[in-house]
């Protein structure tokens, strides 16, 4: 007990490590919620620590790479930060000498991490993936962040309906955006831009409709960010609920479900919002815990607890059996022999 509490102090005050935020790249070809999000994560954990982007599918100039990290060995002092997901497995495996946390995102791609890797999650949804799959792991919930700039600003709304092509259904391109052209002023917008900020707005209701999307890709949305948002911007929002979505998304109260049922509903629910003809008015308490000062308070928690963690483990090894395939077989074998048992000590 002395030495663990000796340890602990040891801890808290010294500095932390110094993480470093593997990505593929940070140019435009790399451009995507993902990757902003975790440059966001990036920019919030300098306010903590030490913190640096390495690039390493490509060498950037003002970024470090990879192999040249790598070259110079362990690195006890520092703590490898992955999140591209199907790269995930493949770094884990090159990164086995090092400290390293996974950043998950999306989940439901397949592969298993040991319970040497804390996982953070951007999401209650992934979290409970997570905390199913990786039972022994240390696991965190750091949602991502909703800047102070997605706020009503009074612009006059001169868009009905705002729509994005991009991760859509073909139920609403091909179906509900011709219906609602008919009667309204709908804007669709059919390629990225960094922010959406004054399009939301300009708008009246957005639709959001990424269900169909992440089935097709087998994969889950991470977080969601653009319907937050629009809310926070006053947009009406019509979206689906599917994985992180329901994290914040309550349809009836502070959005509407999309493809309800059929799509001349659908279209009446859609204009009647639009004659009601008032922004959506969320008091700030609902962004709160997406916004910056809390985020940045919750990641100083889980980088402490993080820190602590890797110095038990450089002289300690697991010693919790791992829920491997082999593992859960034997635990169903035990149990079969279990139940069988008592049914015949009662017969």
């Amino acid at each position: 007990m002395r030495e663990l509490l000796l340890l602990i102090n040891a801890v808290n005050t010294r500095p932390m490590r110094t993480l470093y935020f593997l990505v593929p790249g940070t140019t435009r070809k790399f451009a995507c919620g993902g990757l902003f999000a975790e440059l966001k994560t990036l920019e919030l954990a300098k306010q903590i620590c030490e913190a640096a982007v390495v690039t390493y599918r490509q060498r950037e100039e003002g970024h470090l790479f990879l192999d040249d990290l790598l070259q110079k060995g362990e690195q006890r002092d520092s703590i490898f930060v992955v999140s591209w997901g199907f790269d995930v497995p493949k770094l884990a495996n090159r990164l086995q000498r090092q400290n390293v946390i996974y950043h998950a995102h999306s989940s439901n791609y397949g592969f298993r991490l040991p319970s040497h890797v804390p996982i953070i999650t951007v999401s209650r949804n992934t979290m409970g993936y997570w905390g199913q799959q990786a039972p022994n792991s240390l696991i965190y919930y750091l949602p991502n962040q909703i800047s102070d700039e997605f706020q009503n600003l009074g612009l006059p709304r001169d868009i009905d309906v705002l729509v994005q092509t991009r991760k859509t259904s073909t139920y609403v391109r091909n179906q509900l955006v011709p219906a609602l052209q008919k009667c309204c002023n709908v804007y669709v917008l059919d390629s990225f831009i960094d922010s959406l900020t004054e399009l939301f707005n300009r708008t009246k209701v957005y639709l959001y409709d990424s269900a169909e999307y992440w089935t097709l890709q087998g994969v889950t949305e991470g977080f969601g960010l653009p319907p937050m948002e629009a809310i926070a911007c006053g947009c009406h929002v019509f979206s689906s609920v599917n994985h992180a979505l329901a994290d914040y998304l309550d349809p009836g109260f502070n959005c509407q479900k999309i493809a309800g049922y059929a799509i001349d509903y659908d279209v009446q629910r859609i204009l009647k919002v639009l004659s009601h003809g008032q922004p959506v008015t969320l008091p700030e308490s609902f962004f709160a815990d997406y916004r910056e000062e809390k985020i940045v308070q919750r990641f100083r928690t889980i980088l402490h607890d993080v820190n602590q963690f890797f110095d038990y483990q450089q002289n300690n090894p697991a010693t919790i059996p791992a829920l491997t395939s082999w593992r859960i077989t034997q635990l169903k074998m035990q149990q079969f022999v279990s139940k069988a048992k008592r049914k015949l000590l009662k017969s």
